[in-house]
């Protein structure tokens, strides 16, 4: 089983490529679990309402009235979006929400991922996850794209969590072959924005060792990696989503930034 990361920056109006790709995996043999995000759609809906975006470390504060719009793009509108994309090439794939399938539950998150204290509002941390929803579409041969929404372990409260990080909790807790994490740059660099230091494969313990120097979207992306290795999943790769060759790639163990344990 693999996982994938589909971001919102590698989304365009059509995911031919991508969808493509994951039905040529299936083909093979491969049973993919995709988690989508999707914050140039909430971005351009919050401003449409007229609500500010802050983010913060990475993260986008999150008010109860901005929580609204994220889990409305999210459930209703992108995963909706990338399932009818997938099922036009061939791929019996449906959208669920991690809140509402009883997939993710999360508490507060508090802190960045360089340990600075934050006051994010409704954004989580995933605490726990119940694989059942997610095993049993796949056991009966479907795709499940899920959102990364959380609910507290009451069940009450919703939690906007950072897609990297969600999925990096469900590979682990899938003992996922891969985390592949597609995003808008070609992987992770040393020395950003200097192209030509892109690392075409490190260990854990040596990203570990780097993570306080990344900044904004990467430095999630880079814990979603850490997380997942120490969670169980075997490898992550992080590549150009923006690129319709490189998942295909990625799928064939190429391309991107490799991080093993």
């Amino acid at each position: 089983m693999i996982v994938i990361k589909f971001g919102g920056h590698a989304m365009t109006d059509e995911h031919g490529a991508f969808a493509k790709a994951i039905a040529d995996a299936i083909s093979t043999g491969v049973d993919p679990v995709i988690v989508h995000g999707g914050g140039p759609q909430i971005g351009r809906a919050l401003e449409a309402a007229g609500i500010d975006s802050e983010f913060i470390g990475g993260f986008r504060v999150t008010s109860p009235e901005i929580f609204a719009v994220v889990e409305h793009v999210l459930v209703d509108e992108v995963g909706p979006e990338v399932a009818t994309s997938l099922i036009a090439h061939g791929v019996d794939a449906i959208a669920i929400s991690g809140r509402t399938s009883g997939t993710l539950i999360a508490t507060p998150l508090t802190s960045l991922v360089d340990g600075t204290p934050a006051d994010l509002g409704l954004v989580g941390i995933i605490s726990s996850v119940n694989p059942r929803s997610i095993t049993e579409l796949v056991e009966a041969g479907k795709v499940p794209v899920l959102s990364p929404i959380a609910s507290d372990s009451s069940g009450t409260i919703g939690f906007n969590v950072n897609a990297d990080l969600a999925a990096a909790a469900i590979a682990g807790k899938l003992d996922a072959q891969w985390l592949i994490i597609m995003t808008d740059v070609e992987g992770i660099y040393r020395n950003w924005p200097d192209k030509a230091s892109l690392i075409t494969s490190i260990g854990a313990v040596e990203l570990e060792s780097m993570k306080s120097t990344f900044a904004e979207g990467m430095a999630p992306k880079v814990q979603a990696c850490l997380d997942a290795i120490s969670a169980g999943a075997k490898a992550v790769r992080i590549i150009d989503g923006t690129d319709p060759s490189a998942l295909k790639s990625a799928l064939m163990g190429e391309g991107g930034t490799l991080v093993v344990a």
